[in-house]
Parts: structure tokens; C-alpha cells; sequence
């Protein structure tokens, strides 16, 4: 599906949005379900990864086909190396192929798991025999994708010992980290976590619990970027969403200050006012606890005409895309001067903006979003529209319902 997005003559927004779960804590709260059945999930995630995490979380023996949901296959290696008696082939699709898990499987064979690669040493496929996991201590580096340790923190309660984890080095993600130990808390699970170690106690079983998803706060940055371009007096509404949020990428309410939005709360409604222009011609932020949040600012810049410098993000080529050389090549294709290396990226301001360009979104959802919002300064298109599927199906009727001009060439 290609789309053209006409620009928005008139850059004001008035309305308001419900945004299902987040596809982060639904596919915890999956796992930790298939471990504790008597979990209730209110408000799961809609997305593609979301359904694919449920349908694998199924399965007993046989291929288990995660196609692009990097989440699921980190979770799904973790949760079926330690079911006994499961047989499973743990496959995806030709990028899931190539994207690394052997950090993962190391840890996971030391604790005593039975993993082997099919095709390439690394990567996925993996044929998994489940097992009763006894050893309980593992080390691991902690600058990789804290899905992996979120992977090996999710199973833990349901081995017979627990876990300990050490973390080697410096620790990227945290709130993510952090999102899993918390939601093992609220379930009654003892866990810890001081300095580069995490303990996670063991346990039969939990209380009856129902447990809501907070709404995805990745899937808000998109609004924050139309709100940053739109002139002042605009406001978007959007729910459900915590002020205390469990996200890393919560730090949106922090980050779009400087560009001129406010961020307020009433119960569960979280609204975007955009109350004065922009308040930097050049940003500058560590994004090492939110790396996904890349694409969406380095696109607002561009669209402010305004510079920016984000690090902390060598995660970035290893997700759906290599997604720092993925906007280099679209940002630069806008008119943009880019530069990037292993964890960083930098634009340069630019107040011309190519039109009628066709942004290409790499089989990576973020890609299709993050662009989204430049239509509010020019006409464009987006190459292979439908994967905003993999994490939320709704997007482009949800940009109609507050304006934006959307049709299907």
C-alpha cells in the first residue's frame, strides 16, 4: 500500500485519540500469563507483534513463524528453552534472519538450555528442546538490547532456583529493565536490582490478578511530533495513558518541551498543547534509554528547521532496519545533510524541504510513522504503508480523525 500525504495548508490540530496498549508490557504480560494462567491482560496491544506473541505462546511443538516481531523472538527463545517437553523451530522473517540472538542463547546454555542454530551461527532459526532450567547465575553485557535481559528476567519466577544476572559493563535501556522487574513486583515476585546485578526469586504460583496495559507511549511520540509542527493553540488528546508510566519513551513529556509542547494529565487522558515555537536551533539528547525515539525527533527537527545531535544509539542497527542508515538515506532524500556513525546521528538545519518525496520504510513500522508528521510542511509519500501493522493498525485512519489529508495511490 503506498499512501500520499498532502500537505496541511493550515498546521492546526484539534482532537483526540485512544491508542491501545503497549506492544512492550502486552508481550511481557503474555509471557508472564503462559506462566501464571490466572493473570488477567485488560487493554492488550492491537498490533502485529502482539498477535504473533499470543500465537506462539501457544504452540507445543513444530515451526513457530514470528516473521518481523524482534520482541517475540527474544521472549518466545527465553520462554521455550525453559518449558519442558516443548520442541520447537523459532523462525521469522528474512531480516529476523540476520538480526543477532546469540548474546541470548549463550546466556540461556548456560543455564543449562538446549538451543541449536539451523542456518547461520548467531542467528535465528533456532531449534529449542525445552528444558527444567536448575543453574540460576549468568553473566551477560549490558549495552545490548535489554530485551535480552528482559528475555532472561521473565522466565526467571518459573525456575526452580531463580535467577541471578550480572550485567557486564555500562547498562543501556534501564527503564526497560525496569519495566519487567516492575511488573514482576506488582505480581507479587521479589526481585532486586543494585548495581549491575538483578535477582529474581522464584515462584510457584501468583493471586489472582487483573493487570491493565498503559497505552504505548512509542506510539504518543508521533502526536508530539504532529503537535512540535503545528502552530499555536493546537491540542491533541490521547488515552490511556500514566504520568508515572512504567515506558522509557514517557521521556517524550521531557524531551518536547523544547519544541514548544506542554504535556498535562487528567485521569487517564494525557493532553498535548502546543504552546510556543520552538525554544533551540539545535538539539542535543542521549537517547541510550529510549533509542526508538530517534526517528521521531530527528524528523521533527527537520520539520522545525531546527538541528539536532542524538547518541546513545548503537541498538539502532540491529532492529527492524539498520534504522540510522535507513534515515540518512530518507532524511538526505528531503533535502537534509546527515551525518551518522556507530551511536549517533546529526542533522543539520535546513529550512527547505523537498517535495513529493517517496519516503521508503524498510519493513520497519517506525519508519512509516516517524515521517508521517512531515505533511503538516509538505506533500509526500510512503512506500508500503501497511507496516505500521507490526505495532499500530490504526495509525493512518487515527492521523485522518485529527485532520491530516491521507489517500491510497
Amino acid at each position: 500500500m503506498k499512501l500520499k500525504l498532502n500537505q496541511l495548508q493550515d498546521p492546526f490540530v484539534n482532537g483526540s485519540i485512544r491508542i491501545t496498549g503497549s506492544k512492550s508490557e502486552t508481550n511481557r504480560l503474555l509471557l508472564l500469563r503462559a506462566l501464571f494462567p490466572n493473570i488477567q491482560i485488560e487493554n492488550l496491544s492491537n498490533s502485529d507483534d502482539g498477535r504473533v506473541m499470543q500465537k506462539g505462546l501457544l504452540a507445543i511443538k513444530g515451526e513457530v513463524d514470528i516473521h518481523h516481531a524482534g520482541t517475540a523472538m527474544r521472549f518466545l527463545t527465553g520462554y521455550f528453552a525453559s518449558q519442558e517437553g516443548k520442541e520447537v523451530v523459532l523462525t521469522g522473517s528474512s531480516r529476523m534472519k540476520e538480526r543477532p540472538i546469540q548474546v541470548l542463547v549463550d546466556a540461556l546454555k548456560e543455564l543449562g538450555a538446549e538451543i541449536e542454530y539451523v542456518n547461520k551461527r548467531g542467528c535465528p532459526p533456532l531449534r529449542i528442546s525445552g528444558k527444567k532450567l536448575i543453574k540460576n547465575k549468568v553473566a551477560l553485557p549490558a549495552n545490548v538490547s535489554s530485551q535480552y535481559i528482559s528475555a532472561l528476567l521473565l522466565i526467571a519466577p518459573s525456575l526452580e532456583n531463580g535467577l541471578e544476572l550480572e550485567l557486564v559493563g555500562k547498562i543501556t535501556s534501564v527503564p526497560y529493565i525496569k519495566m519487567t522487574l516492575s511488573l514482576l513486583d506488582e505480581l507479587g515476585i521479589s526481585t532486586s536490582f543494585e548495581g549491575n546485578k538483578i535477582s529474581v526469586h522464584p515462584k510457584k504460583d501468583v493471586e489472582t490478578k487483573t493487570m491493565v496495559v498503559e497505552s504505548d507511549w512509542s506510539s504518543a511520540s508521533y502526536f508530539y511530533s504532529i503537535a512540535a509542527m503545528c502552530r499555536v493553540g493546537s491540542q491533541i488528546k490521547l488515552s490511556a495513558y500514566k504520568k508515572n508510566s512504567l515506558q522509557g519513551d514517557s521521556v517524550l513529556q521531557e524531551i518536547y518541551t523544547q519544541f514548544g509542547v506542554e504535556t498535562s494529565f487528567s485521569d487517564t487522558e494525557v493532553t498535548l498543547n502546543k504552546v510556543s515555537r520552538h525554544k533551540t536551533d539545535f538539539f542535543e539528547y542521549d537517547l541510550s534509554n529510549a533509542p526508538d525515539l530517534a526517528q521521531t525527533i530527528s524528523v521533527t527537527c527537520l520539520g522545525l528547521g531546527i538541528g539536532c545531535h542524538l547518541t546513545g544509539l548503537h541498538t539502532l542497527p540491529i532492529k527492524e532496519t539498520d534504522r540510522l542508515a535507513a534515515l540518512q538515506t530518507e532524511l538526505t532524500k528531503l533535502g537534509a545533510q546527515v551525518d551518522i556513525d556507530a551511536e549517533s546521528l546529526t542533522l543539520r538545519s535546513t529550512s527547505v524541504i523537498n517535495e513529493g518525496v517517496p519516503i521508503d520504510t524498510y519493513h520497519d513500522h517506525r519508519m512509516a510513522m516517524a515521517f508521517a508528521p512531515l505533511a503538516l510542511r509538505t506533500n509526500l509519500f510512503v512506500n508500503d504503508a501497511g507496516v505500521v501493522s507490526k505495532s499500530y493498525p490504526d495509525f493512518w485512519e487515527d492521523l485522518k480523525t485529527i485532520g491530516l489529508h491521507i489517500v491510497e495511490v
